[in-house]
């Protein structure tokens, strides 16, 4: 695959998302711009107020949707607030705007917003698989299995990437580092060029353990 030069990566924000589904794809993409700096990443929201994440740690957004920021891919993150963004209708209309060559991506149940426009019909796709207190009680639901709820046509993976095509999907929590990892991959970037960005970021070994793991879907 050709390298995309100056790949833009924008990140959704809003308010209750957990810190690792953001933070890590965009400490990936930080590290990276250490040895290619035309990578860029930053923050969108729907306006340009501050936005509060989950326990406290305060965000501020780079751009706001009517900004409308060249991307060549969008994370949505997940945590608390999804539940709210799953019916955000404004969300929803502004990812329905991106053009079709930009990449949509997901960490862990930011994937249910995907599956709630219907996007991951005929498409394979994961979420978080080890359910917190709450969801392994008679009153909650874990993760993966809800997204087998809001998209009864997607088809389920348990694989901690999922590829398919336009979408990118990722696991649990810390599956925002492979998720990192293999945009850059998707960007054009050689394995020659991840390893030394796992090797810097102290995570070689997890890599190579997790590198496999990686679902790509050929319906897509």
């Amino acid at each position: 695959m050709e390298k995309k030069a100056g790949f833009r990566l924008g990140v959704y924000m809003c308010k209750d998302l957990e810190i690792m589904d953001f933070a890590a794809p965009y400490g990936v993409f930080s590290v990276a711009r250490r040895f290619d700096p035309e990578l860029d990443a930053f923050f969108v929201a729907e306006s340009m107020r501050p936005i509060q994440a989950q326990a406290g740690f305060t965000v501020i957004p780079n751009y706001a949707f009517a900004d409308q920021p060249d991307m060549d891919a969008f994370l949505i993150p997940g945590g608390f607030g999804t539940r709210q963004e799953v019916n955000n209708g404004r969300l929803h209309a502004f990812i329905r705007g991106l053009p079709e060559k930009t990449l949509l991506l997901s960490v862990c149940t930011g994937s249910w917003i995907y599956g709630r426009m219907g996007l991951l019909d005929g498409r394979a796709a994961t979420n978080r698989k080890e359910p917190d207190r709450l969801e392994q009680s008679n009153m909650g639901k874990v993760p993966i299995d809800r997204l087998a709820e809001i998209a009864p046509a997607c088809r389920i993976s348990r694989a901690r990437v999922v590829d398919s095509g336009r979408i990118i999907t990722g696991g649990g929590i810390a599956s925002g580092m492979e998720v990192g990892f293999h945009l850059l991959r998707r960007a054009g970037y050689d394995e020659e060029f991840i390893g030394e960005v796992a090797r810097v970021m102290e995570y070689a070994k997890a890599y190579d353990g997790y590198r496999e793991d990686i679902e790509y879907d050929p319906a897509s």
